[in-house]
């Protein structure tokens, strides 16, 4: 990819991490087929799309098709100019041939490649980790790493969460911070979905910044409380995924919309066409606001939706370029459909 000056979106630091991320990055569990299949072509065409568009922040993993995000990525930018944009991916997953013969169970993904992932947290697990992405990315450097999905959401269970925990801090935690000592990647972040499990990792680890998906947005705030205030003291960053909570902050409240991965119920769906009337009268659509509002907060540097096609991109660029007035956070917040201590936005007067 060339470089498009036309095109900018500011940029923030990432936490403690020196990386300078755009405002608008792009998530990329889509491209490993995970709602949808996303052809080739077009998944060549919306990471074109989103770099024409100014975004210069793209977060992957492993998991994400068992590799074939990584793949993706890398094809669309491994010729662009390196110094231009930031790239984050994650460890604790490793991918193997299937051990068995037959049929291949996908799983959580509709296509993506024929690899088993299974869970290692370990030093030798972290550094394997790391050296496949280079290689399937096809580049030498890595921005900063994540770990991945180490939360009750993914194990359903603290007794499943805990073994896993210990490898991580007896083990896997030295290899990232070799690996960032050493200047190899510029941060240690950890990406989850599960309130409550900010403070733990504080206790545990000299943590750089979170991706955290769905738990900061227009309709959850409860971070705020708690887990906000503490990553503010230490100078923890805060990426933003799932700002659309699974669909239903895009689409409005439409029948069938979805919520945190699940049919969204009477009492969200009442809310946000409460929302979606606020919007409506100061002439900003619902995903706009949905989009922007968590950069009002200091430690939010990004925000990250991911998309299945070029049209998707070109949505949410829309929306984040959206022009929002100051009024509409006031009134959402008058109608008590957002916090009255939420920073938001600055809009205009």
């Amino acid at each position: 990819m060339t470089s498009n000056e036309g095109s900018r979106i500011s940029k923030r630091q990432l936490g403690r991490t020196g990386a300078l991320v755009t405002e608008l990055g792009l998530g990329t569990a889509p491209l490993g087929d995970l709602w949808d299949i996303v052809e080739e072509v077009e998944a060549g065409a919306l990471l074109a799309e989103a770099w024409n568009g100014g975004v210069r922040y793209f977060d992957t993993s492993p998991w994400y098709g068992k590799g074939q995000a990584e793949h993706r990525v890398g094809r669309a930018l491994y010729r662009g100019p390196r110094d231009q944009f930031v790239i984050s991916s994650k460890v604790g997953r490793l991918l193997r041939r299937p051990l068995k013969p037959g049929p291949f169970a996908r799983g959580d993904w509709l296509g993506g490649l024929e690899f088993d992932a299974v869970f290692d947290y370990s030093y030798d697990g972290v550094m394997r980790s790391f050296e496949d992405s280079l290689q399937r990315l096809g580049m030498n450097k890595i921005d900063v790493l994540l770990i991945h999905d180490l939360d009750r959401w993914h194990f359903k269970s603290e007794a499943k969460v805990a073994p896993y925990m210990h490898q991580l801090f007896t083990s896997g935690w030295r290899a990232l911070e070799e690996l960032r000592d050493q200047g190899v990647i510029r941060g240690i972040g950890a990406g989850f979905n599960t309130m409550g499990t900010i403070p733990r990792y504080l206790d545990l680890f000299d943590i750089d910044f979170f991706l955290i998906a769905m738990r900061y947005t227009l309709l959850e705030q409860d971070v705020l409380d708690e887990e906000f205030p503490r990553c503010a003291e230490r100078g923890v960053g805060i990426v933003v995924g799932g700002t659309y909570n699974s669909g239903i902050l895009a689409t409005g409240a439409v029948a069938n919309a979805m919520h945190n991965y699940s049919p969204a119920g009477p009492e969200i769906s009442e809310r946000v066409r409460q929302m979606e009337a606020v919007c409506a009268r100061h002439n900003v659509p619902l995903a706009a606001a949905a989009l922007q509002f968590p950069l009002g907060h200091p430690i939010v540097a990004s925000v990250i939706p991911g998309a299945i096609s070029r049209a998707q991109v070109a949505q949410n660029l829309a929306a984040f370029n959206h022009p929002i007035p100051a009024d509409l956070w006031g009134e959402l917040k008058h109608k008590k459909l957002l916090r009255a201590d939420a920073p938001v936005p600055i809009g205009e007067s």
